[in-house]
């Protein structure tokens, strides 16, 4: 591992951490902005717009996407089409960070393969202001995504020195980061799209991570410097020496997440168009958009994580700070309970349930949210490989991959079932992770190791 070129232990400028933490956050806030925002509007927009006829003609390469995906899955509704088509971007979109973080490792070096990743995914995001591009602009965006994720992801843990107990807690500072990206996207983009034509939301998205590329490259020389190996030899060696049981422990890290996930993010896809037909969003004579819901979990999410960060400390200086297995397993019970509330609003409810309920259940997912997602990629951090860091956390991004590849084939079953059965089925599928991680959080914790 190459050392940076700055001590990591007495730069402090940004809340107490390294200035590249701060520039590391804020690229990633407009680099979420961008992909929420285009993600709030995709699947209303194919819905209601793209996918309808008259529109879906001028599509290049729809009615051969559709036909491949038919001869699988059978015939296909508008919506159950709209589902696949979401579940296969956003799950590719979290798959190819292994191969970019492979590049970066090895080959290109991180640095590079940022901006690479913001040029593409600008060009995709701008791209979708048009109907006719749109299957070559979901594929600029899956693969800037891959370039982009794992190599950004890996410069955090970077900024530190291998005992500094501050790494867990930059991980939850860059989580905010994101989350003021994923607020803000819902409600500008989410309204331009919705309330103005669905090509200005796309366009603002464009916009924003063309900010985060200006951010990055202008902070550059506060981010530590490319590590690379050159030869699979090296990295192969890392993970000699790493053990393979770590690695089987990492993996079995990896699955926790995926049931976690794999119900939560049915947000981007079952989730709005279940609020829109089922949810009473009046406030008085004024109806809330079905896209300004998607910025709940994060909304929740900006208020806990200082709070997260002080009761941790204090924790830490008593000796009574839970390491991450038992973070971990919080996190799985409290994601249960959210997706058990979800299944109560709509079996209860019915059609016209208040959107008030709907606060319970952003607050729970972000509480878990919090200990689950930040806490596990500071895991994969510090146990993987130094070798491969960067490849392991485009590993740990296929946590996505497959939960939103679960997500496109169980959220198109959302059309032959009841709205209380369909969210009883995510309760169940997060249950699946609380069981597990409880089941095996005490050899898991004695393969990977407790955090120093």
């Amino acid at each position: 591992m190459t050392a940076p070129a700055f001590s990591p232990t007495e730069d402090r400028a940004f809340l107490g951490h390294p200035r590249g933490l701060g520039v590391l956050a804020f690229t990633e806030a407009w680099e979420r902005f961008s992909f929420y925002g285009m993600q709030t509007l995709l699947v209303l927009y194919m819905v209601d717009l793209l996918l309808t006829p008259g529109h879906a003609e001028r599509v290049l390469g729809l009615a051969g996407l559709r036909h491949a995906l038919e001869g699988v899955m059978g015939p296909l509704s508008t919506q159950a089409l709209a589902s696949m088509i979401f579940g296969l971007y956003s799950s590719l979109a979290y798959f190819l960070p292994v191969f970019g973080g492979l590049l970066g490792d090895r080959l290109v070096g991180q640095h590079k393969m940022v901006t690479a990743g913001a040029v593409l995914m600008a060009a995709g995001h701008l791209l979708m202001a048009f109907e006719a591009p749109f299957l070559l602009a979901l594929v600029l965006l899956i693969v800037g995504s891959g370039c982009l994720k794992g190599n950004i992801t890996t410069q955090v843990g970077s900024l530190y020195a291998p005992d500094d107990r501050r790494r867990t807690d930059a991980f939850q500072i860059f989580q905010f980061g994101i989350n003021i990206g994923v607020v803000a996207a819902p409600f500008l983009c989410g309204t331009l799209g919705e309330v103005y034509g669905w090509h200005y939301g796309f366009g603002a998205a464009g916009i924003g991570m063309l900010i985060g590329l200006a951010i990055y490259l202008t902070g550059k020389r506060h981010l530590p410097p490319d590590r690379r190996r050159h030869h699979a030899a090296a990295a192969s060696r890392g993970a000699t020496r790493g053990g393979w049981r770590t690695v089987a422990g990492l993996m079995f890290v990896l699955l926790v997440v995926i049931l976690f996930l794999a119900p939560g993010n049915q947000m981007g896809n079952v989730y709005p168009l279940w609020i829109r037909d089922h949810i009473d969003r009046h406030v008085g004579a004024f109806q809330i958009p079905a896209t300004w819901f998607l910025s709940g979990t994060a909304i929740a999410s900006l208020a806990l994580p200082p709070l997260m960060l002080r009761v941790w400390s204090a924790q830490a200086a008593r000796g009574t700070e839970w390491d991450e297995i038992g973070k971990l397993r919080f996190g799985s019970d409290i994601a249960t309970l959210a997706y058990a509330l979800l299944a109560a609003i709509a079996t209860l409810g019915g059609d016209g349930a208040s959107w008030l309920w709907l606060i319970g259940y952003h607050a729970l997912f972000a509480v878990a949210y919090l200990f689950i997602w930040p806490v596990g990629m500071a895991l994969f951090a510090r146990a993987a490989p130094p070798a491969a860091n960067a490849m392991f956390i485009g590993i740990f991004y296929t946590s996505v991959f497959f939960a939103n590849n679960i997500v496109g084939v169980v959220g198109g079953w959302y059309g032959r079932m009841t709205p209380g059965a369909f969210w009883s089925l995510q309760a169940a599928i997060g249950l699946c992770g609380f069981v597990l991680i409880l089941m095996f959080g005490g050899p898991l914790r004695r393969v990977l190791g407790e955090r120093e």
